[in-house]
């Protein structure tokens, strides 16, 4: 059985609807999974005519994973009917409305608008959640929410990765991003970087060496090697810059190894070489010590810009919250809201995403036949 994916759909005004319609008007998609957009049907409905060539492209509204259809050329969304598009005005809107409105009417529009988006993007994560954790879907796909807008909405969560980990009661989690065969997970993530140094502490960094070991088994990969950078520049030097490679990551390293996870080098590898190493194939994963130390070296790999064409030729990487009960795998970039609603975001690291929900879903089943 293909298993069934509950991807929402991210920011009503960013670019979640128009990429998902590029993603699931790929018959190629339906070979492989049953995909269902959780969201609102009229916004996913507006998207269409932006998207060059899915002017076929129909909308089958649900409420119930049961009436869901899973065919090519019909999008299953699972409405929950949050969003006035009469109310919802994208970045682009406020440009041409600032020439014809006062700006204290349209500053309070805009605010009502982003709010009305935060909510509704809120209402997609959760009502995903409660369907994976009832198992009515396989796994779940989330596009980008703005954290301004859910903030403002009343619903205080620095990202994603904070509201799964609350909604299912998980309180040792942690994000992975991963393009192609460079995967990376964090110790933190949306923390200040002097935070972030505090936060390096031995405890922390096992469980998530434990966490990715865990996450690699889970893709498949049997047996995992782990990189784990330093904090500080060339691993401290000693302790003439940072003494945390000696007295926190190092005793992690050397319990981990005790239980037999393999970590090749046995000791911290410097920041700037630990990703060449991993993408030369030493390691299947690195476990980084903060948030750009991460993202940094997947996003340069992933994300690639034509300046003779002025536009992004790739925008890919997946990011996948480790730990968790259930499978969420997301696009590694944001809202998009320069140019959301004009058709021209690119879908490659939503399909990116699909693709690690669908290893990580078949891995699952594959494992419980197994038991």
């Amino acid at each position: 059985m293909k298993p069934i994916l509950g991807i929402t759909m991210g920011d009503p005004s960013g670019n979640g609807p128009e990429i998902s319609v590029k993603a699931l008007m790929k018959p190629e998609t339906y070979e492989v999974c049953r995909p269902l957009i959780v969201g609102d049907a009229k916004c996913m409905e507006a998207a269409i005519p932006t998207v060059k060539g899915a002017e076929s492209m129909k909308i089958n509204v649900i409420h119930d994973v049961k009436e869901a259809k899973f065919e090519p050329g019909i999008i299953d969304v699972y409405d929950l009917d949050v969003v006035d598009l009469s109310k919802r005005l994208y970045k682009k809107d406020r440009k041409k409305l600032a020439e014809i409105m006062l700006a204290d009417v349209l500053d309070a529009a805009y605010k009502e608008s982003m709010t009305m988006c935060g909510e509704a993007a809120f209402q997609y994560v959760k009502k995903v959640i409660e369907l994976a954790m009832a198992g009515e879907v396989d796994a779940t796909v989330t596009n980008a929410l703005n954290k301004d807008h859910i903030n403002m909405a009343g619903h205080h969560y620095s990202g994603h990765t904070e509201i799964y980990a609350d909604y299912t009661h998980t309180a040792k989690y942690s994000m992975m991003l991963a393009h192609d065969e460079l995967r990376v997970i964090h110790v933190s993530t949306h923390v200040s970087l002097r935070q972030a140094c505090d936060l390096c502490k031995k405890e922390r960094v096992l469980d998530v060496i434990r966490i990715a070991n865990e996450g690699c088994k889970a893709l498949g990969i049997k047996e995992p090697k782990i990189g784990v950078a330093g904090l500080n520049p060339h691993c401290g030097e000693n302790g003439m810059f940072g003494r945390e490679e000696i007295e926190e990551i190092q005793p992690a390293i050397d319990e981990a190894l005790a239980e037999g996870i393999n970590i090749p080098e046995k000791a911290p590898t410097p920041p700037d070489t630990v990703f060449s190493k991993a993408l030369g194939g030493w390691y299947d994963i690195v476990v980084v010590m903060y948030h750009d130390q991460g993202h940094i070296p997947l996003k340069v790999k992933g994300f690639v810009y034509n300046k003779e064409l002025k536009k992004w030729d790739a925008v890919a990487g997946v990011n996948v919250t480790l730990g968790l009960p259930i499978i969420r795998a997301s696009v590694d970039h944001g809202t998009g809201e320069g140019h959301a609603g004009d058709g021209s975001a690119n879908e490659l690291s939503l399909v990116n995403a699909m693709d690690y929900a669908i290893r990580m879903a078949n891995a699952k089943k594959e494992k419980e036949v197994e038991a």
